[in-house]
């Protein structure tokens, strides 16, 4: 299964054992601020506060503390400064990662990844080592069990997907950042439960996993960046087979 949708899925279900100690939303409210402080505290004009609302929202994060988290970014509320910084990698195997984080110390934060590289067998890599293998897409999953394969097809390809594939049990569509917007409300729309909806960074290309040890080496440098409380994403290229997959989880 390839490393985005893969990925994106284990993320999902990662989310609901970190919201219940409060992680999720520590990471929601710092892209909240970062949003708030970029484009101003109106969603309705302020289309990265809307999508971090939005994950906020899906988090079950209280109405009051996402409020709260604008007023920090709109400097009603004194607060952290935070700056978006990306990393860039690569694990076992010779697959890509990127990490977006967002922290109040880079000079903190630059050691504490390098080291969980290294803990996991992979390396830090310098400033735009792998970043020009993936392209900025919307990406949305959907269990299949939840939507007619040709009806679905029908509904993502009039509202502006490129792509939709089906793969281990999901359907995973794809399309521009332009037309995320449009393609999640026409989902909405018709009543079909997302599992993951986000924009995100899919690889060209990627990297096929052949043994167990690689893929756990690889799945576990994932899970330690992702737990990193600067980490709000991390991306990565690997393709592990299904059969291996079963054998690690």
């Amino acid at each position: 299964m390839a490393g985005h949708s893969h990925w994106a899925g284990i993320k999902h279900k990662k989310a609901a054992n970190d919201a219940k100690r409060g992680k999720v939303w520590s990471k929601l409210a710092r892209l909240i601020i970062v949003a708030a402080k970029s484009g101003g505290g109106d969603p309705s004009q302020n289309l990265p506060l809307r999508y971090a609302i939005d994950k906020a929202k899906a988090a079950n994060m209280p109405k009051d503390t996402i409020e709260k988290a604008i007023k920090k970014g709109t400097g009603e509320l004194g607060g952290q400064n935070f700056e978006e910084v990306l990393y860039e990698g690569y694990g076992s195997g010779g697959v890509a990662v990127m990490i977006e984080a967002l922290t109040d110390n880079r000079n903190r934060t630059a050691p504490e990844i390098k080291k969980i590289f290294e803990k996991r067998g992979g390396s830090m890599g310098t400033s735009g080592c792998v970043n020009w293998m993936f392209n900025k897409k919307g990406l949305i999953t959907i269990d299949q069990k939840d939507a007619d394969e040709e009806e679905l097809m029908d509904i993502v390809l009039s509202a502006g997907a490129d792509d939709m594939t089906s793969n281990a049990g999901m359907f995973e569509i794809t399309c521009d950042p332009s037309a995320y917007e449009g393609l999640k409300n026409a989902l909405d729309e018709k009543e079909i439960p997302l599992q993951v909806a986000e924009i995100s960074m899919v690889p060209q290309n990627n990297v096929a996993v052949g043994d167990v040890d690689t893929a756990k080496k690889i799945i576990g440098l994932m899970e330690d960046i992702e737990d990193h409380d600067d980490v709000q994403n991390v991306y990565s290229n690997f393709d592990i087979p299904d059969d291996i997959m079963s054998r690690i989880q």
